[in-house]
């Protein structure tokens, strides 16, 4: 009764939501998934993820479960902290009735918890973790959202066959294995189509000025920025999106879709094109959009997706056998699953088989800001 008047007050609360679910099998044969997730250091981003694991979790069970059985979720909190990252995975693994897990968020964490999951046979589906490094990384790794090898191809592309333009100037974080490696990418990419960089910025570094960076950017003779923040620097980012004003085109990396570039970045954003997995108005997206409203009362973006996505694959391994070693098996023999919008399904590395969608920053009177990510074709 409390969960419910929680969400009668607040209907966009995942957590009341897994949590009325949970109740409502309480001490009946169930499955139960888990979850690691940045919860005390990225409240937003988690909240994200559970809407995904809730809404999966909530149709699953309305439509009889996995065998008959009801699926539990279990919630943890990692801070996106590997070494927490690795106590959890053993305490999940240690949990008999835990059949799999969505995450853990950034890539840092993914690699560092992946060789406990994988010694304990206990499957991960990451639906944020986009570093190259994770392909073919572990066995019991997969995850739902493109790597940065796709992404960062499409922005290249763009850069190169759109803007026309050649020359790059780089902002990234060299403590953030996912900011590296959609740098590393990116520069390949614009390499092979006869482009270049002509500048690195570490948005991370103790000197980092926003100012000085954009004047050597320009010096340099630089065309475009492109930022591979992360989580921790898109606040930097942003600064240089400021003291650009415009001037120079500019692409980013799926961590920098917020809203904070959007109240921030302000009429500065405007024009940016960003590389993420999913976009709400795009045409595949209508139906999955629909449901999402009708349970939120609010419209998701792509980090909902990839975990609704990512538990349903879980769920449909599970439904061939509730097993560890048989749900590794069925998702890394290539089964689909039923997706938000295409189906799941994964290469022999535990990539996803998917495209990007490349979104612009434009005005719009949709967004109450303003401003919004809109798709481009």
């Amino acid at each position: 009764t409390q969960l419910q008047s929680i969400l009668q007050a607040n209907r966009n609360d995942p957590e009341a939501l897994i949590a009325l679910n949970n109740a409502k099998i309480a001490s009946a044969q169930s499955y139960a998934i888990a979850t690691s997730l940045p919860i005390g250091t990225d409240p937003n981003g988690s909240l994200e993820i559970l809407r995904g694991v809730a809404q999966a979790q909530t149709e699953l069970n309305q439509s009889g479960g996995l065998g008959g059985f009801p699926l539990q979720v279990v919630i943890a909190n990692d801070d996106n902290n590997p070494e927490i990252a690795k106590q959890i995975a053993n305490a999940l693994a240690d949990d008999a009735k835990v059949l799999g897990v969505v995450g853990p968020y950034a890539s840092d964490v993914s690699l560092a918890a992946a060789s406990v999951y994988q010694s304990r046979q206990l499957v991960t589906i990451s639906p944020i973790s986009t570093a190259t490094k994770l392909s073919s990384f572990s066995p019991y790794f997969f995850r739902t959202v493109p790597s940065d090898y796709v992404a960062a191809r499409s922005l290249a592309n763009y850069m190169l066959s759109n803007l026309k333009h050649q020359k790059a100037a780089i902002f990234f974080n060299s403590q953030s294995a996912y900011s590296q490696s959609l740098k590393s990418e990116f520069q390949a990419a614009l390499s092979l189509g006869g482009g270049q960089t002509v500048a690195e910025f570490d948005l991370a570094g103790s000197g980092f000025s926003a100012a000085q960076s954009m004047e050597t950017a320009l010096r340099q003779g630089a065309e475009v920025l492109m930022l591979a923040a992360n989580t921790g620097t898109v606040d930097a980012a942003l600064q240089v999106v400021q003291v650009n004003r415009r001037r120079l085109a500019v692409l980013a990396g799926d961590d920098v879709y917020t809203l904070k570039t959007l109240e921030v970045g302000n009429e500065a954003a405007v024009g940016m094109v960003i590389a993420i997995p999913w976009h709400i108005a795009a045409p595949t997206s209508a139906e999955f959009a629909r449901r999402s409203r009708q349970l939120w009362g609010a419209d998701v973006n792509w980090r909902t997706v990839t975990a609704y996505d990512a538990t349903r694959a879980i769920a449909a391994a599970a439904q061939q056998n509730p097993n560890r070693v048989s749900i590794q098996q069925s998702l890394r023999n290539g089964m689909e699953s039923p997706g938000a919008s295409r189906s799941v399904r994964f290469l022999p590395s535990g990539d996803r088989d998917a495209p990007v969608q490349l979104v612009r920053v434009s005005p719009s009177n949709r967004s109450a800001r303003g401003y919004d990510f809109v798709p481009l074709n």
